[in-house]
This record gives C-alpha cells, structure tokens and sequence, in this order.
C-alpha cells in the first residue's frame, strides 16, 4: 500500500465558490428557505439564500462533477458516467449506472430523473428504484440535444432544445414524438419555463431571446442582446413581468415583456459568462454565478426596475500567487494574485473571509462613473510583506506587481488599497524605464519597507508618508537584480540577496554595508524565521542553504530538489524547513540532522506555501488553481517518529485537498491504482515503541505513582488519621417499607437468601477459597505475572494481598517463599525498581515474627539481602560519577580552543 506524508494530510480547500456548472436552487419546506447548491470540483456546496452562507459540504466524488440537479428530496449529481443522488448533502440513497459516456443534462421528473450524456442519449431513470425505465438515442449531426424543460401542466412531456436550431416535444409516458418545431437558424442555448403557461422561453447562440408558445406554435415575442449568445434566462414570479437574461461576457439585462423592452441592465456583473441565473420564487431576488469564481445575489428594487448587489460570495477570479499567513493566531490567510486583488481568507469560518479590492492606477474615475468593472486595474501581484503592528493606524501591507516598478500599499484594517505608490525619481527617466521590482519587506515595527529592483537597488520607504528614506548601496546593493530581502526582528539589520551570489548584511539605521557571504549560486529565494535568526536560502542549482544571520555562516546544505525551488516556509520552532518546487515535490526538512524527514508529490506544482505561526496547518498555492490548500500537522496532535529519507526514495502521489474536511487522503504512486489510506495508518508502522527493559545493566523504573510505592510502610498511620471522630450512628427507626424483626433489639429481616445461607455454616466454611488470585499466581510460580497484577492494585490492595500471605490467615510458607523468590526475580532484572523495594518493605514488616520463627524463609531474606546490597552499591556509584560530571562542567572554567 502507498503511503502518503508522514507530517502532512489534507484538511480542505479554501476560496473555492463555483465553476462553470449552473447551481439549482432548491426550496426546503422544513427550513422555509431557498438551498442553493453550486459544484465546486469534485464536490458540491449548499447555501442558505437568507444570509448566503454555507450549510454543507458533499461528500467529494471520483471525478469532477459535470451536472447538477435538485428535487425537494434529492441533489443529483453526475460525476464521469454515472449519476448519484444524495440526500442532505451527505447521505447518498441512490446511484444509477449505465451510461457510457459522460453525462451533461438531467432533469427531475416526478419520480423519474432524466439524463442527457455526451453520445446523445436520452435516459429516463426510475429514482427509487435504480433502474432504466426507457432510453432513446438521438442522431449529433441532425438533433444534438443541448437543453431540456418539462413545459408547466404537460402531463409526461418534456421539450428538448438542439444545437442545430429544432425542438421537439415528446411524450415519455409513449415514448413518442408529437412535435418539432422548426428553429430560428441558431442553435439553442437555454429553455426555461415562462410565468404563462404554454411559453417558454429560449435563448439561441445569436443572442435572441424567443417567447415561444408551443401550444399554437407561434412566437410570442421576440428580443435581442448584443453581447453574444444567451447563457441564461429567468423569469421573476413575484407579479412583475419582468425577464433576466446572461451573456457570456458578464453583462445581465433587464427586460419588461409588457413594453418590450430593455429597462436595466448590469454590467460586468461578474468577470465571466453568467452561466448560472435564477429568480427566486415569489421573492424579487436573483442568483447568478460564474467561472469567475462568484455567487451573487441581487434585488430588484431599483427606481427603473433594476437590481443592486445584495450579497456576495467569492473567491479569487483568476489563480493566486503569494499566500501568506498574517497575524499571531494562525486563522487568517492573505492572498494575491492573477486577478490583482488582495484577500483575506479565514481557516476557520468563511463568513469572515475578506476582500480588500482590486489594485487599481485610480480607483476614484471608476468609482465616479459606477462601473463594476475597474477599467485601470493594475498587473498581477506577485508577492507582499504584511505586519499587524500599526494595522489600525495606516497601511500595514505592500505589494510588487508583475512587471511595474511601482509597490502599492494596503490597509487590513481599513480593508482596501492604500493611497501611496511607492517609486523612486529615479525610475521616472527613461535609462531605468524597463526596471521592475523584484521583492520587498516591512519591518516589524509596521514603520518601514524595504524594495528590491532588478536594476540592483535597494530603497527604503516609510510606508505611513510614502516619503523615501534610504537607499542602500552606492549606488546599487547588488550587481544584478535583488532576489531576496529581509529585515530582522529588532530592525538592526537587513540581509540581501541578488544574481551576483552575494549574500549581504545592511544596517538599519544608516543603511551601511556590514559584511558580505558569497555563495556558489545565484540565490532565486529567501526566507527568515526572525526569533531564531536561521535564513533560508534558495540558489539556482536547486539546493537550500541555511545561514545563521548572527554568525553570518552557513550552518546547512541541503539537497534533493530536482527543479526550481518556487517558496520556502519555516515551522514555528525552527525545526523544520519546508520547501517546495517545480518538480512538484513539498518536502521538508529537519535542520539539526541536515537530512530530508518527509517528501511528497502534488498533482500539480506548488508555487507558494506558509507555514500557520502556531503550527497547525500548512497551507499551499498551485499552478492554475483558483484555491488555497490546507494541509494539517499531524506533529500537533501525536507523536510522529521521523527518519531521514533514503536518496532513492520515491515520493508518494498526494491529491490535493477538497472544499470538505475529511479524515482519509487518496494517494498513489507512478503505475500504481489509488488507494485509500487513513490518517491512523500513516504513523503505526514508523513509530518507535520503547521494550520493556533496554537492558538489565539499567535499573528501570515502573513509573508508578509514589502513592502506590512509597507510603506502603505508614498505611498504619495514614488509616489512624483518617478514622471517623465519631463512630456512624444507627437510625432510630427504618423506613416504613423495610421489614423488622419483631424483639427487644432493633435489627431488620434478614433476605431469604440470607437465612438460606445462615442455616449452614459448615457449606459456608468449605466455599471459603484461602488463596486469592495473586497468592495463586505465586503457588504455580507465575512470578512476572503476580508482579504486574500487584503493581495494579492500591496501597490498600496491596496490603491486603502481602498481609494474606501468613499461614494464619489462609496463605502458607510455600507462597511466601514464593513471594520472595518473586522479588529476587525483579531485583536480578533490575527492573520496577523502586516498586519492588516497597513491596519488600512492606512484607519484612508484616511478617517479622514468621520470618524470624521459620528458618527456610529466614535464610532466603538473608540471600535477597546480599543481592539488594549489589544493586544499591551499583546504583550508588552511578549516581556518584553522574554528579561529579554534572558539578565539573558547573565551576569548571573551561576555554574553547
């Protein structure tokens, strides 16, 4: 069986809202509210309409989910060739299997579902019951069906909509054709019921809209967009006659079917096609969503009769590049990248995750002419540096953006852009025009950030005044672009590094060279873990090097990477160094040994990665994925048992994880089937499990409390202090209930088991069983057995069990010879020490008088004394040599040559 990281297992996906598969709302009589179910993945979410939160999370499926449908009791889903239906989003009822190709319509249709796959055929499946209830397959190149409706009061009939223009109405009940309708020379995109029976409309890749009524086969109006093919229609059914149509570049518009005309429209209502659209039932509310990431709500209570953005759900639009951990507790994530915004994400609940906006060259001209869709916004952002002191004060976060020389600024706690645009005089004339920035970082005072160029120069800003403040180098820091700065946690100093293979120490203050480390290559990234000083170092060979920032040495070398390092990321305590690459391995490494303790592959690279500040998630960003991966620290919860990796060692496949929290990861490796492996297995095989006994040349001890050991000799004394005052009184009278025996004395009526039983006393004495179960154990010389079981009794246990040991009270010379045969068996093994001395104790003072009396147990006290005697002056001296070490090393002035 593979195995996945022995450190890491997937936890779940953040900032992951839709995808291009239009969502189903569902109205839930129970809750008395509208469900909203979007496919994200493999997955699918449900959200509550009346605060657009989220409910639930399916259970993730084999393949990526390609349709979705809902009923008042099922949400169906097709993922790969087979559909299943799920109830409460967990619990899956149903699954029906039989096509042979992926499926891409379905329709509830009463106790039927209707299923549409990519070879054009049409299948009605019986919900309950599993099974096929009828198929017809249809010709692609003269009828491919690309819509499907059931018309409102067609009892077993349902229209389907073709890419080459036709519909056609058919009886599932028959099985047979009624009608075709001719088309409008344009393929059909979307069929949706209208308010009025007998219409429905259609939207067509033209971009025309078609009130159609299919009862006279005449067409009852007919409307058109400009902005490409209709990708959605919805009707509302709140008593406006009003119609929502989607495009493919984002717009919505508005219409008015008694005037016929165009009332509103709302552009750039997202950054993609409206693939999803719907109106609410009797509410004048609208749910959109797109590729872009988004689920909006809007409502219509415009003076024109148009809608405004009500609430929103989203995610990054485009994939992220940088991610960073910010703050102290480790539950918030900030993020930034193709799209240009900057968000906040948090580990622990989604309502609270943020957007700080768009990077933009002028916010306010968008802002003043009420566009969605900012027309200036700037390059992707690369990277940033973020600090929480000064948060509330001014802006706390900088960024570098893809191919510009300007640095933005950000406020978290004013959650936008920031007013400043950090570019040095310099970089305005023309011999510096193709100069970038190339990395940055905030000290940690929040006052000051640092900016690296590709030119080589290294300014300093105050990020409150926007005003520069040093520049570092005369002229340049580097010969060649800066790869990496950072600035240590008491603002003396900042570490740079560049194309030259220099590594470089600045002063904070003055901004003056301190001293300089060469390297063997290029450095391409940097990362400093600021309380213990160790720097991480990323070099163009692919190796890593850590450097002690105090020493300025290079104290590790570290190699295994067969690709460019994209990120590195340092646990809290600076054990760990944790590194990714473009040869899509994450692995980590311990640095005391120097050696690679875990490494494994992603499906698809990682390009950046943080560590949580408190160390109970990783969190990782891929290669044209839209998400933000959680990836727990199994270290926080057990003890993991971690060995340096071989050099041939072969990474186990980790898929990455889904939007659902779930307990078990599904790895593989190269040639091999997927399995599955729970995250109890991962560490069973690797932990070490300490014997017993290392060695009998050790006194082991048996850990036990000192209440069970060391009190065993004032059991006497401790039962005297906690003796009663007084002595528990008898009630004067008994309940009425209780039966009494009749006489001068007061005493109750004994049971009829208890006269049984008081009638013979000779059955009585023959039952009395004189050995208790330890004494037994002696008798059959079980002797490592009658220990274990007398170190798991009490003080008072164990007395009761060594006092019964004496002839007079049921035990019998034999099994105090035993007994003590049973000790000379520990102390000869050297182990349960300390207990085995109590035990001893305790037995020389119950039994003196015997022992002195009777000589066979007499002379075997006197041979356990000469070995006790051994072990003390073994143990004596041990101790002895340890503390005359542990007092050198303590006064001894010792001088390091």
């Amino acid at each position: 069986m593979a195995e996945g990281s022995k450190i890491f297992t997937p936890y779940r996906a953040l900032g992951l809202v839709s995808t291009n598969i239009p969502p189903v709302v569902r109205y839930i009589q129970r809750r008395k509210e509208n469900l909203i179910v979007t496919v994200v993945g493999n997955t699918f979410h449900t959200y509550g309409a009346a605060k657009l939160g989220l409910l639930g999370v399916g259970n993730p499926h084999e393949n990526p989910i390609v349709a979705v449908c809902g009923d008042a009791f099922h949400i169906y889903t097709a993922s790969g060739n087979d559909i299943y239906a799920w109830r409460r989003g967990t619990e899956l009822k149903h699954k029906y299997v039989g096509h042979k190709a992926s499926v891409h319509l379905m329709l509830p249709f009463g106790p039927h579902l209707i299923a549409v796959d990519k070879l054009n055929c049409l299948r009605v499946w019986d919900i309950k019951a599993e099974s096929l209830y009828m198929q017809m397959e249809f010709q692609a190149n003269s009828f491919q069906i690309t819509a499907l409706t059931h018309p409102a009061t067609y009892l077993n009939k349902i229209l389907l909509g073709s890419k080459q223009g036709k519909l056609q109405l058919w009886n599932l009940n028959t099985c047979k054709l009624i009608y075709t309708f001719k088309g409008w020379n344009a393929g059909v995109c979307v069929l949706e019921q209208a308010p009025a029976p007998d219409v429905i409309g259609i939207g067509l890749t033209s971009g025309k809209i078609i009130l159609h009524n299919i009862k006279y086969d005449e067409t009852v109006m007919e409307l058109h967009q400009d902005w490409g093919k209709v990708t959605g229609i919805g009707f509302r059914s709140d008593g406006f006659p009003v119609m929502v149509t989607g495009s493919e570049i984002g717009h919505i518009a508005i219409w008015n079917l008694e005037e016929k005309n165009l009332i509103s429209q709302i552009r750039d209502a997202h950054h993609g096609p409206v693939l999803g659209l719907k109106c609410l039932l009797n509410e004048p509310l609208l749910v959109t969503s797109s590729p872009d990431n988004t689920l909006k709500m809007w409502i219509f209570d415009l003076p024109d009769g148009g809608a405004r953005l009500l609430k929103i759900r989203d995610g990054h639009s485009a994939p992220p590049l940088f991610a960073r951990f910010h703050g102290s507790l480790g539950d918030c994530i900030l993020s930034a990248g193709e799209d240009s915004s900057m968000r906040l994400f948090s580990t622990v609940t989604d309502i609270v995750n943020k957007n700080l906006g768009r990077a933009s060259y002028n916010r306010k001209i968008s802002k003043k002419k009420n566009m969605n869709l900012d027309r200036k916004v700037m390059p992707a952002i690369m990277r940033f540096t973020s600090e929480t002191a000064q948060e509330k004060a001014w802006d706390n976060v900088a960024a570098v953006h893809r191919g510009k020389t300007v640095v933005t600024t950000w406020s978290i706690g004013a959650q936008k852009m920031g007013e400043h645009k950090l570019l040095h005089e310099r970089f305005k004339e023309r011999d510096w025009s193709g100069v970038v920035a190339t990395c940055l970082d905030l000290t940690i005072c929040g006052n000051f950030v640092i900016i690296g160029y590709s030119s080589g120069h290294m300014d300093k800003y105050n990020i409150q005044s926007g005003l520069l403040r040093g520049t570092y180098g005369d002229p340049f820091a580097h010969e060649g672009s800066v790869s990496g700065l950072v600035t240590d946690g008491l603002n003396q100093y900042i570490v740079s590094g560049g194309e030259d293979m220099h590594l470089k120490w600045w002063r904070m203050k003055d901004c003056h060279f301190i001293k300089g480390l060469t390297l063997s290559e290029s450095i391409s990234k940097m990362s400093l873990h600021k309380d213990s000083g160790l720097l991480g170092i990323a070099l163009e060979d692919w190796s890593i090097h850590v450097v002690d920032v105090d020493t300025k040495k290079v104290i590790r070398k570290l190699y295994g990477h067969q690709n460019q390092v994209t990120d590195l990321a340092f646990s809290p305590d600076s054990k760990w160094l944790i590194s990714s690459s473009l040869d899509k391995t994450v692995r980590t490494w311990d640095i005391p040994s120097g050696t690679c303790v875990d490494c494994f592959l992603v499906p698809i690279p990682c390009i950046s990665l943080t560590m949580s500040p408190v160390g109970d998630f990783l969190a990782t960003i891929h290669t044209d994925h839209l998400g933000i991966y959680l990836w727990s620290n199994q270290a926080c919860y057990h003890h993991l048992s971690l060995h340096p990796l071989p050099q041939n060692y072969k990474a186990p496949t980790v898929f990455l994880p889904s939007t659902c929290a779930d307990s078990s990861q599904l790895v593989a490796k190269e040639g091999e089937e997927i399995v599955e492996v729970k995250e109890e297995s991962q560490t069973d095989n690797d932990e070490y499990k300490s014997p017993q006994q290392i060695s009998e040349e050790f006194v082991t001890l048996a850990l036990l409390p000192t209440s069970r050991w060391l009190n065993l000799l004032s059991l006497d004394v401790i039962k005297k202090r906690n003796k009663p005052v007084e002595p528990p009184k008898i009630p004067k009278s008994a309940p009425f209930f209780l039966p009494t025996v009749p006489g001068l004395e007061f005493k109750f009526a004994p049971a009829e088991g208890e006269k049984d039983e008081a009638k013979s006393k000779v059955k009585s004495v023959m039952s009395f069983e004189v050995l208790t179960t330890f004494g037994k154990k002696l008798k059959s010389k079980e002797l490592e057995e009658a220990l274990n079981m007398l170190m798991n009794q009490g003080p008072s246990g164990v007395e009761v069990e060594i006092r019964g040991l004496d002839p007079d009270v049921g035990g019998s010379k034999e099994v105090m010879v035993q007994f003590l045969e049973m000790i000379k068996f520990a102390l000869e093994k050297q182990y349960n020490f300390e207990a085995v001395q109590g035990y001893l104790g305790l037995f020389l003072k119950l039994h003196a008088e015997y022992i002195l009396e009777n000589e066979e147990v007499h002379q075997m006290c006197e041979a356990l004394a000469g070995i006790l005697g051994r072990s003390w002056h073994n143990l004596r001296n041990s101790m002895n040599q340890t503390l005359c070490l542990v007092s050198y090393f303590k006064n001894a002035a010792l001088i390091n040559y």
